[in-house]
């Protein structure tokens, strides 16, 4: 099959190389432009241009995809199908147009569930046992296109958001391949979604991470997990940032966000307790809650955020 990708980011990478690997032409691969990068603000490529250039790809960088030169790049590739992974921008109704079999997504939920720019953080951060990867038919709609396959997963209780997709992109791969099999032989039957079940996973902000001591510690250890490694959950303590990086439920029983063991290191919740693993102060390197607590001399009782 002749096909044109879509994708930026290093979730979208898996698919670009099964997709190669299943022997499908890809005419050419569409991707962000290159952005300043960390501290430094050097120009950096997209993980999709790196992997394309690797896999000896045509690699085009629009501005804006809508764009008249865009829309007639694309057009001139004459293909099938394209595939769109976590472009990051809205793709419009004259390309939606353009090919025969559609423009096919790989999403990282089980969609109706969790559409939007999140979908992986806010399974996390909601507490959610299982997810998933869904293809769909792009529309002109935020992720409300016909289903077209799913695979589920469980979600582990230590499971971070880069571990969690890290394997979901590793799945959607999977899964495409089988879909645009399935297109290419008519057995798979589109499905429409129940926008009654729908839920919107937005994009989250700084102030998200903030923690709130008086909420239960499993919540706490959900925001945790879901908010790595951007924005990040944090808290104050000495009147500094600290960043809390890895955590685990504890059983503990005192003022919410106060010190109440320091080997291992325990902060009371409005619930339960939360056990740092891993910390980030202000400027420096992650390191073991250990390190820290011996490094800034804590004793019980000390009080961590605003609470």
């Amino acid at each position: 099959m002749r096909l044109v990708f879509l994708g930026t980011p290093r979730f979208a990478v898996p698919t670009l190389e099964a997709i190669v690997r299943a022997g499908h032409d890809v005419a050419a691969v569409l991707t962000q432009p290159d952005r300043p990068r960390d501290r430094g603000q050097q120009m950096a490529a997209p993980p999709v241009k790196e992997a394309a250039l690797r896999l000896g790809l045509q690699v085009y960088q629009p501005e804006r995809v809508r764009r008249p030169e865009a829309v007639e790049f694309l057009r001139g590739q004459n293909c099938d199908a394209m595939v769109v992974v976590g472009y990051g921008q809205i793709i419009p109704q004259n390309i939606i147009d353009m090919v025969p079999l559609g423009i096919i997504n790989v999403h990282g939920s089980l969609l109706p569930k969790y559409r939007g720019a999140g979908p992986i953080q806010w399974a996390i951060l909601n507490g959610e046992t299982k997810t998933g990867v869904t293809t769909m038919r792009i529309d002109a709609g935020l992720d409300t296109g016909d289903m077209l396959l799913k695979s589920e997963t469980e979600i582990g209780p230590e499971e971070t958001a880069p571990e969690l997709g890290a394997r979901l992109a590793a799945m959607g791969a999977d899964l495409l391949v089988v879909t645009l099999a399935g297109l290419q032989n008519g057995s798979i039957v589109p499905e429409k979604q129940d926008n009654a079940l729908a839920t919107h996973a937005r994009l989250l902000t700084k102030e998200d991470g903030r923690i709130d001591w008086t909420r239960p510690a499993q919540a706490i250890h959900n925001q945790v997990r879901g908010l790595q490694p951007s924005p990040g959950a944090y808290t104050s303590f000495r009147g500094q940032t600290l960043h809390i990086r890895r955590s685990r439920v504890a059983a503990a029983a005192a003022r919410a966000g106060s010190v109440v063991s320091v080997r291992p290191l325990v902060v009371a919740a409005g619930e339960g307790g939360l056990e740092l693993v891993e910390v980030q102060s202000e400027g420096r390197k992650r390191m073991a809650a250990s390190d820290f607590a011996n490094g800034r001399r804590l004793t019980e009782n000390e009080v961590l955020g605003d609470a």
